[in-house]
């Protein structure tokens, strides 16, 4: 690729900003692999539920993942190709058990 003034990168950023944090990125893996709700993603992670919606707001916010709602609660999945690139090129993913 050559340098090209005219491409601002603007998206890409903010996707590499957003999956700049270890929390973030094991979400997007697990949620690369199947849909999950906020209580298995926190009981996967070990997480309080409160630190697990708030990486969840900041993924939603930014265009990485997208939330389902079925009855009361909601499924949240990837649906960003570029965020879903970027982890896979980072790491074998395994889903969460």
């Amino acid at each position: 690729m050559e340098f090209d003034k005219s491409q601002s990168f603007d998206r890409e950023a903010e996707i590499l900003k957003v999956l700049g944090h270890p929390v973030r990125l094991k979400i997007v893996a697990g949620l690369m692999s199947q849909s999950c709700n906020v209580k298995k993603i926190w009981e996967c992670l070990e997480l309080p539920q409160a630190t697990v919606s708030q990486h969840l707001a900041l993924l939603k916010n930014k265009g990485v993942i997208e939330g389902r709602r079925e009855g009361v609660e909601v499924y949240y999945q990837v649906v960003s190709d570029q965020a879903r690139r970027i982890v896979s090129a980072l790491c074998e993913c395994s889903p969460c058990k």
